[in-house]
C-alpha cells in the first residue's frame, strides 16, 4: 500500500509484526523481561544524543540493546520525540519509508506518531509513505518496548531506510535533530552468518570504523543498518560528535551457536566535546586554586558546587597530570564517576600535586615551570576477551585506556600512556606489572575506557 497523504482525523494503527518472536507478546512478561535487562546493564554514561543500538530477538540481543538504553532514562523527562531509523530487510525501498499510521502499537500501548513531521518529510523526492514495507518489519518494532520502558510520553518519527545515500540521510537528520528533547535512535545489527572467530575481528574492524566516523567503509557486510548508520556518522563527525563503544557482542556470546552468528554492537554519540573553551577556563582556574591553597595552607580548594553551570556539576571520572620539562611530576584521578566535575577536578589536582606517593610534594618554584593536563574518562566498559592473545588482538592503540584485574590485583592505564608505549603487547605488559601480576599470567578480567584531554 501507497499513500501520498495521512487523514489525521482517522486513527490507524500498525500492529505488533513480531511480538511473540522477537519479544515477549504477554505485557507483564515483556515489562519483566525488560527490567531484567535494564537492571543488569553494567554502562553507566552521560546520557547521548544518539543511539546505535541491535534489533533482533531479546534473547540473542536484548541486553546489548539494553547497555544503548539504559542511560537514556536520565533524560526522560525531556524526551518527547524519537527520531528511529532503521533497515528495510522485507520490502525493497528506493530511500526513505514513512508509514500513513498515527500509532504503532506493542504489547504496552500504542506509541504516537507525528504524522505532520511526516508530511514535511514527504516533500523530499528520496522520501515516499510505503506501509508495505512498515507492515511486517521489526527492525523498528522490537526498539518501541524500550523507549516505552525508559521514557515518559513521546512521539516517534519512524523511518525505514533502504537504497539511499548518506548525504540524504544526513539532510533528514539535520532536519529532525532538534535539542534536547529529540533522541535519535540508529537500529543495526553487524555481520551476520559468519563463524565466531570471523564475526568477532568483522565486527572489531567495524567498530573502529564506527568510532572513526569512517562511514565511506561500511557497508551491508558490515552492518545490516548501513544505510541509516552512515548517514548518522556522515552528520555527527560534521557536527564535532563523539562517540563511545558500549557493548560488542554476538549470538554466540547469547543465546546461539558459534558456528553461524550474528554481531551486535551498542553505540552512544555525544553532542561535541565535554568541555567548551569557556568550561575549560573555568575548570583550569579551579585546578590552578586548588595547587595555589594547597602551597599556600596545605588544604585543598572546595568549590561551590551549585555555583558553577550544570554541565560542571555532572559527574564524571578524571585524571590531573603533572609534567615537569616533559617527565611526570604527578598522576592521580579516579576510573569512577564519583562527584561533580568541578569538585573531582579540584581534589585531584591537589593529589597529584601533594599526595602521589611516587613523589615529593610540589614545590612553588616546580608550580610555576609545571604542564598540568586534565583526562575526562569515559564509563568503562567490560572488555570481554577469550585469552591474552585475544585481549591484544582487541586493544585499539591510541584509543583505549585498560583496566585490568586478577584475584586482588588491579591497575589502569590511561589512553595517554601510548604517547610512550606504542606496542600492545607492550602496554599490557606494563600494565600487569603495575598490578603486580606476572607477565607469564593473563589478567582474569579486564574493562576498557577512552578519554578527552585537555591542557
Amino acid at each position: 500500500m501507497i499513500s501520498n497523504s495521512i487523514n489525521q482525523r482517522q486513527l490507524s494503527i500498525r500492529p505488533t509484526a513480531v511480538a511473540g518472536s522477537f519479544y515477549p507478546k504477554n505485557a507483564s512478561q515483556l515489562n519483566e523481561l525488560l527490567d531484567n535487562y535494564l537492571s543488569a546493564s553494567y554502562v553507566d554514561i552521560t546520557p547521548p544524543k544518539a543511539i546505535i543500538a541491535p534489533h533482533a530477538g531479546y534473547i540473542y540481543s536484548g541486553q546489548i540493546a539494553a547497555n544503548a538504553y539504559r542511560n537514556i532514562g536520565k533524560l526522560k523527562a525531556q524526551i518527547s520525540r524519537v527520531i528511529l531509523l532503521g533497515p528495510a530487510h522485507r520490502v525493497y525501498v528506493k530511500g526513505i519509508a514513512l508509514p500513513s499510521n498515527t500509532h504503532f502499537a506493542t504489547p504496552l500501548g500504542n506509541v504516537s506518531i507525528d504524522t505532520n513531521i511526516l508530511k514535511k518529510l514527504a516533500h523530499h523526492s528520496y522520501v515516499q509513505f510505503s506501509d508495505a514495507a512498515h507492515e511486517q518489519e521489526h527492525s523498528l518494532e522490537v526498539h518501541l518496548p524500550f523507549l516505552q520502558k525508559v521514557l515518559n510520553d513521546f512521539t516517534l518519527i519512524p523511518l525505514l531506510v533502504g537504497d539511499t545515500e548518506p548525504e540524504q540521510v544526513a539532510t533528514i537528520l539535520e532536519a529532525l535533530w532538534g535539542g534536547d528533547e529529540t533522541l535519535i535512535v540508529i537500529s543495526s545489527d553487524l555481520s551476520h552468518f559468519l563463524d565466531y572467530k570471523t564475526a568477532r575481528e568483522t565486527d572489531n574492524n567495524t567498530t573502529r570504523l564506527i568510532e572513526n566516523f569512517d562511514y565511506k567503509n561500511i557497508g551491508s557486510k558490515q552492518a545490516c543498518g548501513c544505510m541509516p548508520m552512515r548517514g548518522l556518522l556522515k552528520y555527527a563527525h560534521e557536527k564535532n560528535m563523539s562517540i563511545q563503544t558500549l557493548d560488542l557482542r554476538n549470538s554466540g556470546d547469547t543465546a546461539g551457536t558459534k558456528d553461524r552468528v550474528v554481531g551486535y554492537g551498542a553505540y552512544a554519540l555525544f553532542n561535541g566535546l565535554i568541555l567548551n573553551e569557556n568550561d575549560k577556563a573555568t575548570v583550569f582556574d579551579v585546578i590552578n586554586k586548588s595547587i595555589q591553597q594547597g602551597l599556600e595552607s596545605g588544604s585543598v580548594y572546595n568549590p561551590e558546587t551549585a555555583s558553577y553551570p550544570d554541565n560542571l556539576q555532572e559527574k564524571y571520572a578524571v585524571f590531573i597530570t603533572l609534567k615537569l620539562n616533559g617527565q611526570l611530576r604527578g598522576c592521580i584521578g579516579t576510573i569512577e564517576a564519583t562527584m561533580p566535575l568541578i569538585n573531582a577536578v579540584a581534589h585531584y589536582a591537589y593529589a597529584a600535586a601533594f599526595s602521589d606517593p611516587r613523589f615529593k610534594p610540589l614545590s612553588v618554584d616546580e608550580y610555576e615551570k609545571v604542564e598540568i593536563s586534565l583526562s575526562i574518562l569515559t564509563a568503562a566498559t567490560a572488555f570481554p576477551f577469550k585469552d591474552e592473545q585475544d585481549l591484544v588482538a582487541q586493544l585499539r592503540q591510541n584509543i583505549d585506556g585498560l583496566i585490568i584485574a586478577k584475584n586482588n590485583a588491579r591497575a589502569t592505564f590511561l589512553p595517554a600512556v601510548w604517547e610512550s608505549i606504542n606496542n600492545k603487547q607492550q602496554f599490557l605488559n606494563e600494565l600487569k606489572r603495575k598490578a603486580g601480576i606476572k607477565t607469564s599470567d593473563s589478567p582474569d578480567k579486564a574493562w576498557r575506557y577512552t578519554a578527552e584531554y585537555y591542557s
